[in-house]
């Protein structure tokens, strides 16, 4: 049971990524990789409030597997991240490599505290 939950919550996750990848990374003509520094903002946020959510009892462990292994597992992407950032630095764009550590630091940290308290805000 426990590993069609984590299936299920990925058949969701990869083509959102891919998708959301390719709408916001459209939008921008930029060589910084947008469109995964807002899959894995969005993921952190929504494993912050996950991990909100089953402190406070609001979540059970299936809800963990189904969303937080499954469809984050797959919508985020460190192996994307550091490609991106590996092929920024060698195509001499060094400082858009630099940028894309910090801010993808930043916002996931940021993502994943504010989905925290949102979480506690609801169900505490």
């Amino acid at each position: 049971m426990n590993w069609l939950l984590v299936v299920a919550g990925a058949m969701v996750g990869a083509p959102l990524r891919f998708l959301t990848d390719r709408f916001v990374q459209a939008r921008h003509d930029s060589v910084f990789p947008w469109g995964t520094w807002t899959v894995n903002a969005v993921g952190s946020l929504i494993l912050g409030l996950l991990t909100g959510a089953v402190a406070t009892g609001a979540a059970g462990p299936h809800t963990q597997l189904l969303l937080g292994t499954g469809l984050c597992g797959a919508l985020t992407t460190y192996s994307t991240f550091s490609y991106e950032t590996l092929r920024l630095a060698t195509d001499g764009a060094r400082r858009y490599a630099a940028l894309n550590i910090v801010l993808s630091l930043a916002a996931g940290l940021t993502a994943a505290g504010a989905g925290m308290a949102l979480a506690h805000a609801l169900w505490s």
